[in-house]
């Protein structure tokens, strides 16, 4: 993991060269004051050397000067380097994401997926920036600060070196503990994230059966988990603070308590004496910035690992020999085709049919039969797995054909419409990017919907509103008519596509369908009966397969259970 995390510095290598160069000389401008105070103490003032004194201070303002825009260059090249990391690796997660099968998207939640994405990344970002740099100045402030130690006293470098074992001993037991409580509290953020994204999508829900306790309880319940996991976090990072903060005091106690015994028995200079404690500052100043790494190392790498366990999904897949179609009849045929969601009970049991080139095809029966989840396998939404049968596009099996090419050749619309936060215009595009307005506005004339776009305040400029929310359903579904219009596929998948709307939208949204559906090959699900009189084919599903099968006037003499539906519907 760690060398895949460093494969990202690789776009950035000469900033970060640069960064370290940096960084090396702010590292080497501390070193210098405590040997400038050194020499003032034993040799320029007790012999009366004010020029001297004078001149080490004009160097030191220098080195300070030096130093100053050095900090100023890591502060500001580092975190480059760490945002442009953090966006490539958004970049990639997003990229990965768009390929993954639908299978993924229902195990797991939207929240938690956006919280991988921000909050993980930006402590990424912070660890890209701040790690090397941290560990570099450390490396050197710890190497310079114990030759200038052992150079004035080797017997009280070697009190110091003392007390560094127990201090290793202590990082690496607390760095566990860390690990481990800041995953956990990883975990409970995205649970947050993912029941908000749920409660804000469902507030008009929640209005309606007036839920708002209910929605604060679940929220309580949440926040609660969250606290309870940062809670042991910020034990984790209590105990190794005090811990480190502990030893770090006694080695200051002991270059006190060990310098000023050398002093007085070994003969050593008052300045020797002050450089000593200066540098000791400096060999603490890197320990220091090891605890802070250790801290940001646990939120960095636990935010990483996140991001890797997603980016080690394996995402949707052509066939080596896949390829792609470049005129499409339209011609669909299951052949013995079973299937279950993740190993379950079949939903589809030995289904067999074929929809002839620009022919209609109606399913309809009971919920849960499965008829949605034939809509679902023809686009590959999901994958049949070795032996479960196979489903043709005019006589190739769909897995030997390319995603983006089976696709690109098939429209859907459903019951639920999904429209993004943008124009008018842009959601009818989306069928069909590189489309000129006349022919969005064509699509739209089609779908019955130009006239209501052009009463709206800005026309085709008119903002949609989060899924869509600023307009009606019937205007919804039609715009979603408009975009398949553009799309202009040979093979049209009708999901409930009218099922939510009154009697009066349902008639104007049917005729778009109608003129949609017209010279393609249609696949349409419906319970209001009147969606699928007309169908060239009518087949009823249930949980055992297919019961019958005929047209609208062939099932009504069979009087079997397609009859009883439309009786049924007929009491309604």
């Amino acid at each position: 993991m760690i060398k895949r995390f460093i494969s990202y510095y690789k776009p950035y290598r000469v900033l970060f060269s640069l960064d370290m160069a940096a960084a090396l000389v702010l590292a080497l401008c501390d070193l210098f004051y405590p040997q400038f105070t050194r020499s003032i103490i034993n040799e320029f003032t007790p012999a009366g050397k004010w020029r001297m004194i004078l001149i080490f201070a004009a160097i030191l303002l220098g080195i300070y000067l030096i130093k100053c825009t050095m900090s100023y260059f890591v502060n500001y090249v580092g975190h480059m380097v760490g945002v442009r990391m953090q966006a490539d690796m958004r970049r990639d997660l997003f990229a990965h994401m768009e390929s993954l099968p639908c299978k993924f998207y229902d195990n797991n939640k939207t929240g938690s997926l956006m919280s991988r994405m921000t909050n993980d990344l930006f402590d990424v970002s912070e660890l890209a920036h701040h790690g090397p740099e941290d560990l570099f100045i450390s490396a050197i402030l710890l190497v310079g600060a114990c030759v200038m130690m052992v150079q004035i006293d080797w017997l009280l470098t070697l009190l110091v070196f003392c007390v560094l074992p127990p201090m290793l001993l202590f990082m690496i037991y607390e760095r566990r503990k860390m690990r481990e409580a800041f995953m956990k509290s990883r975990e409970e953020i995205a649970e947050i994230n993912a029941g908000l994204e749920n409660s804000i999508a469902g507030i008009r829900v929640s209005k309606a059966y007036t839920s708002d306790r209910h929605e604060k309880k679940k929220f309580a319940v949440a926040n609660g988990r969250f606290v309870l996991a940062r809670k042991d976090a910020y034990r984790a990072m209590g105990e190794f603070s005090a811990g480190m903060g502990l030893l770090t005091d006694i080695l200051n106690l002991i270059v006190l308590g060990g310098g000023g015994l050398c002093v007085i028995f070994r003969g050593m200079d008052y300045g020797d004496f002050a450089a000593f404690i200066l540098y000791t500052n400096v060999f603490l100043q890197p320990v220091r910035r090891i605890i802070g790494f250790v801290e940001q190392y646990q939120n960095g790498m636990t935010g990483f690992a996140r991001f890797v366990e997603v980016m080690e999904q394996a995402p949707e897949a052509d066939r080596p020999n896949a390829r792609a179609l470049d005129k499409v009849k339209g011609e669909i045929a299951f052949h013995d085709v079973s299937f279950a969601y993740d190993e379950g009970e079949n939903v589809l049991s030995s289904i067999t049919f074929t929809v002839k080139a620009g022919k209609t095809l109606a399913l309809v029966g009971s919920s849960g039969g499965g008829k949605t989840t034939v809509c679902h396998l023809i686009p590959r939404f999901y994958e049949l797995a070795d032996g479960q049968g196979s489903i043709t596009l005019d006589g190739v099996d769909v897995r030997d054909i390319t995603l983006t090419s089976l696709r690109s050749h098939i429209g859907i619309v459903s019951q639920d419409v999904f429209l993004f936060n943008a124009t008018v215009y842009e959601n009818i595009a989306y069928g069909e990017p590189n489309a000129t307005r006349e022919e969005v506005e064509a699509a739209a004339r089609r779908a019955n919907i130009h006239e209501d776009i052009m009463a709206m305040p800005n026309g085709y400029d008119t903002v949609v509103g989060e899924r869509g929310v600023k307009l009606s359903g019937g205007q919804k579904q039609r715009v979603s008519i408009a975009r398949a219009f553009l799309k202009n596929p040979p093979v049209l998948i009708l999901d409930e596509a009218t099922s939510a709307l009154d009697n009066v939208t349902e008639h104007m949204v049917q005729n778009s369908l109608d003129e949609l559906s017209r010279g393609r090959t249609v696949i349409v699900v419906a319970h209001r009966l009147t969606t699928v009189r007309r169908a060239d084919e009518i087949l009823f599903l249930d949980g055992e397969g297919i019961r019958e099968r005929g047209t609208h006037e062939e099932l009504l003499r069979n009087n079997g259970p397609y009859a009883e539906l439309c009786r049924t519907a007929e009491k309604e």
